[in-house]
């Protein structure tokens, strides 16, 4: 069941919202060579702290994962797409480094991502990097009242298919709220006019995951997700608010 939020509740979101995205640009001035990825977890839950606000990832249990995350942030690398586990493994120069994280604020949660470049990275790095963001704001822009979740999903694949990479179909963005993940899904693929009917008061995370393979994925025993063939992988997310306006991204300064 969706569940509508009122523009008071879209506004704590939105504050929320506000403290993750300064969280994370806090995060990437430190994402340089040299950096463990287990750092960038530490200073996450620092920073979420400081800002007066509660990890969301820290304990949670998504459904079918047999035990609950046991960190702050997701930092996936390369061929990683999503649920890398922090470590001491010391980023270097050319790897492709996922953060994924939120925050609880005011009861709600947001959530939101960004891949980031270590150093030089090779050309399709930096194309594939550049694409998966842009589909965001293709995914984002259909997010408008009278649409359907399925035009957002058709919007994204469209897109990357046209620029020569593929999405990852087996992953999903989803509803957020008073709960991490709430209905509907949001998947980033699909067909115009299909899914939940956009109303005023969805609040969605839209998340474009975008393999430079066939998108194909494989769960590990750390329960992440890799590309089934080893290519590089990106990833993108933002909380948006279904407005009478338009879509409202929550998670930005």
């Amino acid at each position: 069941m969706v569940i509508l939020k009122t523009p008071a509740e879209i506004e704590i979101m939105a504050e929320g919202g506000r403290r993750l995205a300064q969280v994370i640009g806090g995060l990437k001035k430190e994402v340089r060579a040299g950096v463990t990825t287990l750092f960038l977890d530490k200073l996450a839950m620092k920073l979420i702290k400081e800002c007066g606000a509660e990890p969301a990832f820290l304990g949670y249990r998504p459904h079918g994962s047999l035990k609950p995350y046991p960190h702050t942030i997701c930092a996936s690398l390369n061929d990683v797409v999503v649920h890398g586990l922090p470590s001491d493994y010391v980023l270097k120069d050319g790897d492709v480094l996922k953060l994924d994280l939120g925050l609880k604020c005011g009861g709600f949660y947001v959530d939101s991502a960004v891949t980031v470049p270590v150093g030089s990275v090779s050309r399709e790095a930096q194309k594939l990097i550049h694409v998966t963001r842009e589909a965001l704001g293709v995914g984002i822009a259909e997010a408008r009242s009278g649409k359907a979740v399925g035009d957002i999903g058709h919007a994204i694949e469209r897109f990357v298919a046209k620029n020569g990479f593929s999405v990852v179909r087996s992953l999903t963005g989803h509803g957020i709220g008073r709960e991490l993940h709430e209905d509907p899904q949001v998947l980033n693929f699909g067909r115009k006019g299909t899914g939940e009917e956009l109303v005023p008061g969805m609040v969605l995370a839209i998340e474009p995951m975008v393999a430079a393979g066939s998108g194909a994925t494989k769960q590990l025993a750390d329960e992440s997700f890799v590309t089934a063939d080893g290519s590089l992988a990106a990833h993108f997310e933002h909380t948006v608010a279904v407005t009478d306006r338009g879509p409202m991204i929550l998670t930005k300064v």
